[in-house]
C-alpha cells in the first residue's frame, strides 16, 4: 500500500469498526473488546509504517475532492506533528481497549461503549490528520459529540448527565467559535487548505482581521483544553467510566485545544494579543488547577484538576512565543499523557477492587496491591517531576523558558514564581495520591477488603508506566527522533537545537526544581492534617465555575425566555408570526433602498383573461381562508386547499408539470396533516380581545402587513422572472442537463447533479425534523374535548372499527368501511404510481420527491380508513428504517465517485444495451434520487402517522380544558 494512502486507511477502520461493534451488539463483551484492541493495534501498526517517510521531513499528503469549486477538499495530511499524536491516539486507545474489558461491570455489555470510543478515536485521528481546516473543525465537532455520549454512559446518574450536558456546551460552543475563526482565516488567505494557511503566517498577522480571528479560533482551543476560564467542566466530566476519562480526559481529546494552538502557532504567535491571551490563560490554568487538585478528596477530581493544570502548563509554553517553548509543549503532551493515562487507570484500579476512591477512606492498600502500588508510585513520581523521569525532563525546559522571558521585570519574574508554585503543587497531590492511597497505616473504613486487579487491568498500566520510565533514562534515543520529526513539521526552518540530556549541570532550572520538590514536601506535611477533614477549596472554594456555568443556563433558558414572554405572548402564534413578517419585511425594504428595480413594466394587455379569472379564484380563496379561520375551520382549510390548487394549475398553464405535480402531492400531505390536528386545537381563539373595536382593528393591521408582504415577493418574483435571459443561470441548465446529468428533466438532473450537495442537506434536515416531530409526538398525549363529549362517545361507542383505538357508533362504522375497501385495493395501484414517477423522473415530470410523498399519501390513507392496528398488523412499516436506508444510500452513492478518483457526488451516465429494450439511459444519479425517494417516504410517513397515532388514540386519562388553557384531570374539581 502506497504511503499516501495510509492514513485514509487509519481514519476510516475506526469508523467502520465502530459500526461492526454497534451491528454485532449482545454478541459478547469479549467480542467488543477485541474488535477495540485490535482495531487500536491495526492503526498503530499502520501508522508506524509511516515513519521512515516522517523522519525524512516528508509530510504525507491524499486528496479527495469534495467540492472544488468551493474550495472544500477531504484532504488527509500527516507530517512529524499529527504521526506523534496519532500514536498517543492508537497506542494509548489499544490499552484503554484492553484495560475496559476488565474494569467495566461484569453485566455491562460494553458493546455501546466501545462502540463509542471506536468513533472517537475515528474523530480524534480525523483532527491530527486533517489538511482542512473547515475538515478539520467537523471532526472537532465529533470528538465534541462522542465525548458527551461517553461521559453520559452512565446515564442513569445525574451526575453523568449534568457533565456530559456541560462538557458539550462548553466544547461544542467553543466549536462554534473555532468554525467562525478558520472561515475568516480562509477569507484572509483566500484557501481553506492547511499548508497555504500555514505559509501565510505574514499575511495573517497583517491584516485588520487578525485580532477577531485570533480570538475566536482560541475559544475553541481553550474550551476544548479546559484552560481558564472554561476549566469548569473538565472535573464534572469524571462521572463517565475510568476508562473513559484515561483516554480523553487525560490522553487525548483535552490534548486536542493544544495540538491546535501548536499547529496554529507559526500563523497566529508572535504577537502581543498571542502572548497576553495564551500565556496568560495558561498561567491562571497552570496555577488554579494545581491549586484545586491539592485539596479534593475524590482520586479521579485530583487527577482532573491536575490535569488542568498540566494543560495550562503546555499552552503557557505555546504562549510565550519562542521555538524552544513549542519544543517543550510538544515534549509535555506525549509525557503528560503517558504518566496521566497510567494514573486514572491506577485509579480506576483502586475503585475497583476498594470500592471507593475518596481519599479520606483509603490507606496501606500497597499491602494488598503490591504492583498495582508500585506502577503508581512511577506514574506519580512522573507527574511530580522527580528525576529520571519523563515528567522531570519536559518541566525542566518550562523551568527554563520561563527564566528566559524578555518582556520586562514584572512579565520574567511573575512566570518564574508561578512556575516554581505550580510545581511544589504538583508535588503536593502526587503525594496525596500515591501516600495517601497506598501507604500509612491500612484505612479502617475501606467498604471491602482489596485485592489485586487482574493481571490484563495492570500490563495497561505497566506499559505505560515503562514509558515514563524509559523516556526519562534514555530520552535522546527513545523520544528523540519523533520528537525532532514533530518539532520540525511545525515550526520548519525556526526549529531550535536542545539537549535531552539527564543532565545539564548545577544550572537555575535544576535549582527552581530542587526549591520546588523541598517546598511542595514541606507543605505536604504541613497540610496533612487539614487534608483530611477539607470538605471544600480553601480561600477560593466560594468560586465555582459550575455553579457560574449553571446560573448562566439558567439565564439563558428561564429568565431570558420568561422576560421574552412578557413581550411576545408564547400561547399565541400570531404575534410570533407577525414578528417574523415584519422583519422579512424590513429586511426587504432595505435591499430595496440599495438595489434599484430595473425590471420592465408589466404589459398587462398581454395577459390572457383565463388566466387572470383563474387567479382571481385563487385570490378569493385566500381570503375566504383568511376570514373562515375564526369561524369554521374546515371551510378555511378547504378554501387553502383551493389557492393550492390555482397554483398547480398556474404551474401547469407556465408548463412547469414537474412544480406542478410537486406541488399538488404537498398540498395533499399539508391537507391530511391538517385534518389530522384540527381535533387539537380550541374552539375559541384564545386570549381575543372583547373589545370588537379593537379586534378590528388588529385585522386591518394583519391585512395591511400582508398586502405589504405579498406585493413585495411579488414585485420580487418579477423582477427575477423578467431578468434578461442572457445574464440567467437557467442557459446554463437547459445546455448541459442532457449532455452531462444524462436526464431530460432539467429539475430533477439538477436536484440530483448539479446541485446534488444541496439536494444533500436538505433531506439530511428533512430526516432531523421527521424524527424530532416523532420524538415529541410520542409523548403527547392529546386532552379529551370535555367530560360530557367524552362520556357520549362512550355510550354512543359500539365497535371498534378495525382494529383502530377509535370508539365510533354502528353507522359510522358502515359508513367508513365503503372507503376503507376503496383505499385498500386502490393502495398498490398508489404505490405502482409513485414507482413509475420515481422511474421516469430523470427524463420526464417525477422523481424520487414526488414518488415518496405519493407513496406517503397511500400509507396515511390506509391508516386514516383502515386503522393504525389494522396497517401495522397487515404491513411493516418501519419508517426510521426508511430514513436511515435513505441518507446511507445518498451518502453512500457520494461516497462511491470518490472511489473512482472524482468529486463527492459526481455522477455519470451511459447507455445500456438490453434485450428486448434496446439502448436505455443509466445514470448513478438515480441511485441518490432512490435515496431521496426512501427518506422522503420515511420522514412523511413517521411524522403523518406519528401524528395519526395521536389522533385516533383514546386518551389514557380522561382529562379537561379550563377556562385559562390549563390541562386537568376529570374530577379534579
Amino acid at each position: 500500500m502506497p504511503d499516501h494512502a495510509v492514513p485514509s486507511v487509519i481514519l476510516w477502520l475506526p469508523f467502520v469498526a465502530s459500526l461492526v461493534v454497534f451491528v454485532l451488539r449482545g454478541r459478547g463483551r469479549t467480542l467488543a473488546a477485541w474488535l477495540m484492541t485490535c482495531t487500536a493495534l491495526a492503526c498503530l501498526v499502520l501508522t508506524l509504517s509511516l515513519y521512515p517517510a516522517i523522519a525524512g521531513g516528508e509530510a504525507l499528503r491524499h486528496v479527495f475532492e469534495w467540492a472544488p469549486s468551493l474550495g472544500l477538499d477531504f484532504t488527509l495530511r500527516v507530517d512529524g506533528f499529527s504521526w506523534l499524536f496519532m500514536l498517543l491516539v492508537c497506542g494509548i486507545g489499544m490499552l484503554v481497549g484492553v484495560y475496559a474489558r476488565y474494569y467495566m461491570p461484569v453485566d455491562d455489555p460494553l458493546s455501546r461503549l466501545f462502540a463509542l470510543l471506536l468513533a472517537f478515536m475515528g474523530a480524534m485521528l480525523g483532527i491530527v490528520m486533517s489538511g482542512n481546516v473547515i475538515q478539520l473543525v467537523f471532526f472537532w465537532e465529533l470528538t465534541s459529540l462522542f465525548s458527551f455520549l461517553l461521559i453520559g454512559y452512565w446515564n442513569n446518574g445525574a451526575s453523568a448527565r449534568d457533565g456530559a450536558r456541560m462538557a458539550l456546551i462548553v466544547t461544542g460552543g467553543g466549536g462554534f467559535c473555532l468554525l467562525a475563526g478558520v472561515l475568516l482565516l480562509g477569507h484572509i488567505v483566500g484557501s481553506y487548505d492547511l499548508d497555504a494557511i500555514l505559509a501565510a503566517g505574514e499575511l495573517v498577522r497583517a491584516h485588520p482581521l487578525y485580532t477577531p480571528t485570533l480570538v475566536l479560533v482560541l475559544l475553541g482551543a481553550l474550551t476544548k483544553s479546559a484552560q481558564f476560564p472554561f476549566h469548569f467542566w473538565l472535573p464534572q466530566a469524571m462521572s463517565a467510566p475510568t476508562p473513559v476519562s484515561a483516554y480523553l480526559h487525560s490522553a487525548t481529546m483535552v490534548k486536542a485545544g493544544v495540538f491546535l494552538l501548536v499547529r496554529f502557532w507559526p500563523v497566529l504567535a508572535g504577537t502581543e494579543q498571542w502572548f497576553w491571551i495564551v500565556g496568560g490563560a495558561g498561567m491562571v490554568t497552570l496555577v488554579l488547577g494545581a491549586f484545586a487538585a491539592m485539596f479534593q478528596q475524590d482520586l479521579k477530581a485530583v487527577l482532573a484538576y491536575s490535569t488542568i493544570s498540566h494543560l495550562g502548563l503546555i499552552t503557557m509554553l505555546v504562549g510565550m512565543g519562542s521555538a524552544l517553548g513549542v519544543v517543550a509543549a510538544i515534549f509535555h503532551i506525549v509525557n503528560h499523557a503517558t504518566f496521566k493515562a497510567s494514573l486514572f487507570m491506577a485509579a480506576g484500579a483502586v475503585d475497583h477492587e476498594a470500592g471507593t476512591r475518596d481519599l479520606r477512606e483509603l490507606g496501606g492498600l500497597r499491602r494488598f496491591m503490591p504492583n498495582t502500588a508500585m506502577l503508581a508510585v512511577v506514574a506519580g513520581a512522573a507527574m511530580a517531576g522527580v528525576p529520571l523521569l519523563n515528567g522531570f525532563l519536559s518541566k525542566e525546559m518550562f523551568f527554563a523558558e520561563t527564566l528566559a522571558a524578555q518582556r520586562g521585570m514584572l512579565a520574567d519574574i511573575v512566570p518564574v514564581l508561578m512556575a516554581i508554585a505550580a510545581s511544589a503543587f504538583g508535588v503536593v497531590y502526587s503525594l496525596r495520591f500515591v501516600r495517601g492511597v497506598f501507604f500509612g497505616p491500612v484505612s479502617p473504613r475501606l467498604p471491602r477488603q482489596p485485592h489485586e486487579p487482574p493481571r490484563w487491568m495492570r500490563i495497561p498500566i505497566g506499559l505505560l508506566a515503562l514509558a515514563c520510565l524509559l523516556v526519562g533514562i534514555l530520552p535522546a534515543q527513545v523520544i528523540g527522533p519523533s520528537l525532532q520529526a514533530a518539532a520540525g513539521a511545525v515550526l520548519g526552518a525556526q526549529a531550535p537545537s536542545y539537549s535531552l540530556a539527564i543532565w545539564h549541570g548545577w544550572n537555575a532550572p535544576l535549582q527552581m526544581s530542587v526549591i520546588a520538590f523541598i517546598s511542595g514536601c514541606l507543605l505536604y506535611v504541613a497540610l496533612l492534617g487539614y487534608f483530611r477533614r477539607c470538605e471544600r477549596l480553601p480561600l477560593i472554594g466560594w468560586i465555582s465555575g459550575k455553579r457560574i456555568f449553571e446560573r448562566a443556563l439558567a439565564i439563558f433558558t428561564a429568565d431570558v425566555p420568561a422576560w421574552l414572554g412578557r413581550f411576545f405572548p408564547g400561547r399565541r402564534l400570531q404575534p410570533q408570526l407577525m414578528l417574523i413578517v415584519l422583519t422579512a419585511l424590513l429586511a426587504g425594504v432595505l435591499a430595496a433602498t440599495t438595489a434599484p428595480f430595473d425590471a420592465p413594466s408589466p404589459d398587462w394587455a398581454g395577459i390572457d383573461p383565463a388566466f387572470a379569472l383563474l387567479w382571481v379564484l385563487g385570490a378569493a380563496c385566500a381570503i375566504g381562508a383568511a376570514t373562515q379561520a375564526k369561524f369554521h375551520r374546515l371551510a378555511a382549510l378547504i378554501l387553502t386547499g383551493g389557492a393550492g390548487l390555482v397554483s398547480c394549475v398556474s404551474f401547469v398553464w407556465l408548463s412547469a408539470p414537474d412544480l406542478a405535480a410537486t406541488q399538488l402531492l404537498v398540498e395533499v400531505v399539508t391537507t391530511i396533516l391538517i385534518l389530522l390536528g384540527l381535533r387539537w386545537l380550541p374552539k375559541r381563539i384564545q386570549g381575543m380581545s372583547p373589545d370588537a373595536r379593537l379586534t378590528r382593528v388588529m385585522r386591518w393591521r394583519d391585512a395591511l402587513v400582508a398586502l405589504a408582504v405579498g406585493a413585495g415577493v411579488a414585485t420580487v418574483a418579477y423582477a427575477a422572472m423578467m431578468h434578461p435571459v442572457s445574464d440567467s443561470v437557467s442557459r446554463f441548465f437547459l445546455e448541459r442537463a442532457y449532455t452531462e446529468g444524462g436526464g431530460r428533466n432539467v429539475v430533477n438532473v439538477i436536484l440530483v447533479d448539479f446541485r446534488g450537495f444541496d439536494t444533500l442537506g436538505e433531506i439530511s434536515v428533512l430526516a432531523t425534523v421527521a424524527l424530532t416531530v416523532f420524538v415529541l409526538l410520542r409523548r403527547f398525549r392529546p386532552a379529551a374535548e370535555s367530560i360530557n363529549t367524552l362520556r357520549q362517545q362512550r355510550r354512543n361507542s359500539v365497535v371498534d372499527l378495525a382494529g383502530s383505538d377509535r370508539l365510533i357508533d354502528q353507522s359510522t362504522a358502515d359508513y367508513l368501511m365503503i372507503p376503507g375497501l376503496i383505499v385498500q385495493l386502490m393502495f398498490p395501484v398508489i404505490v405502482l404510481f409513485g414507482v413509475h414517477l420515481f422511474l421516469r423522473g430523470h427524463d420526464l415530470p417525477g422523481g424520487g420527491f414526488s414518488a415518496g410523498i405519493t407513496v406517503s399519501v397511500a400509507l396515511i390513507l390506509l391508516y386514516m380508513t383502515r386503522g393504525a392496528r389494522w396497517v401495522e398488523t397487515h404491513l411493516r412499516v418501519q419508517p426510521v428504517r426508511w430514513v436511515g436506508a435513505g441518507l446511507l444510500l445518498a451518502v453512500g452513492t457520494g461516497l462511491g465517485s470518490l472511489l473512482f478518483g472524482h468529486p463527492f457526488l459526481t455522477s455519470h451516465f451511459q447507455y445500456a444495451d438490453l434485450p428486448l429494450f434496446g439502448k436505455i439511459p443509466l445514470a448513478s444519479a438515480v441511485l441518490f434520487d432512490l435515496g431521496v425517494f426512501c427518506l422522503v417516504v420515511g420522514a412523511t410517513t413517521l411524522m403523518l402517522v406519528a401524528l395519526a397515532h395521536q389522533s385516533l388514540r383514546r386518551p389514557r386519562v380522561p382529562t379537561i380544558v379550563t377556562a385559562d388553557g390549563t390541562i386537568e384531570p376529570e374530577g379534579a374539581n
